[in-house]
């Protein structure tokens, strides 16, 4: 149990390093997306292992790195200025 949650709080923590990386421009502070990368994936943990049981720990993974993929979907902020229609 205690190995699970190591290991679904190191998978939020890459998942959230990833997006810093990669959406850098459209993120929020890093210690933020990490915290938030990482809280996703512990309490996506939590919820899968109360959900399916002992004993389904690749599934727990799956639904830790799922969780914490749409927490971190959350931060993420338009690309630029909202254009106005003609009308408005």
């Amino acid at each position: 149990m205690i190995l699970e949650a190591l290991a679904s709080a190191v998978l939020g923590l890459v998942l959230a390093w990833a997006a810093s990386y990669r959406l850098s421009h459209r993120l929020p502070a890093r210690p933020l997306v990490l915290c938030t990368g990482i809280a996703g994936a512990l309490f996506g943990d939590f919820v899968t292992h109360t959900a399916l049981g002992p004993g389904t720990a690749w599934l727990s993974l799956l639904g830790a790195a799922a969780i914490s993929a749409a927490s971190l979907s959350l931060l993420i902020r338009p690309a630029g200025r909202l254009r106005r229609s003609a009308t408005a």
